[in-house]
């Protein structure tokens, strides 16, 4: 007889829950007028809406307790020369061509120029930038992850997030896709093998405890 999906991750000890640190940071990928514009290929609907406004939140809470908030974008030279196999793959990437109003970082976050801005040309947030080595400098050892899409960019920069030595989570409802099945299947998927999922409530109880100067 075959065990049941719940029975099968448990035996394997999947979903197992981490210790988080004590110098988070919050990172906040991809959230680009691309997925809030109706007429765009790539535009998301409820669901992305839902997730930029609980990320908007987070993001504020962040800065109220001096936690690193760090935002990734998209962007390619006009035709996508520096997009290689995955421009080509994903014609609806030409949305994040340089000068695009769909390149650009949606409204409600209010990111300052300290605030650091990740340019990216691939899914995940680590590959190919400077991340990895700005968060060590800032000595971080717990990162938080909002943003879009949930089956895409976000899973991508879990995966090298954990990679990298990262104690990783995933607040959960400032996660977004234009479908509800890959969002739900990617966060089970990334709760069960990568990250920690925390709604809300649970992030803003997580940065409470950290002491800040």
């Amino acid at each position: 007889m075959s065990r049941s999906l719940e029975e099968n991750y448990e035996k394997a000890g999947y979903h197992y829950k981490q210790s988080l640190g004590i110098n988070p940071a919050l990172l906040l990928v991809d959230f680009a007028n691309a997925y809030f514009i109706e007429d765009s290929p790539l535009y998301g609907g409820e669901i992305c809406e839902i997730a930029r406004k609980n990320a908007i939140g987070l993001a504020n809470l962040a800065r109220d307790r001096n936690i690193p908030v760090i935002f990734t974008e998209v962007m390619y030279k006009p035709g996508g020369l520096d997009g290689g196999a995955f421009y080509s793959k994903v014609p609806a990437l030409s949305c994040f061509d340089m000068g695009n109003e769909t390149q650009k970082l949606c409204e409600g976050f209010n990111k300052s120029e300290t605030e650091l801005m990740v340019t990216k040309q691939y899914p995940s947030a680590f590959f190919g930038t400077s991340l990895a080595a700005s968060l060590s400098f800032l000595k971080i050892d717990t990162l938080v992850i909002g943003g879009l899409t949930t089956s895409g960019c976000v899973r991508a920069t879990c995966i090298d997030s954990i990679s990298s030595g990262f104690i990783t989570v995933i607040a959960s409802e400032a996660c977004g896709d234009r479908a509800n099945e890959p969002h739900e299947a990617n966060l089970f998927d990334m709760s069960a093998k990568y990250a920690d999922l925390l709604d809300n409530n649970s992030v803003e109880e997580y940065f409470n405890t950290i002491e800040t100067t």
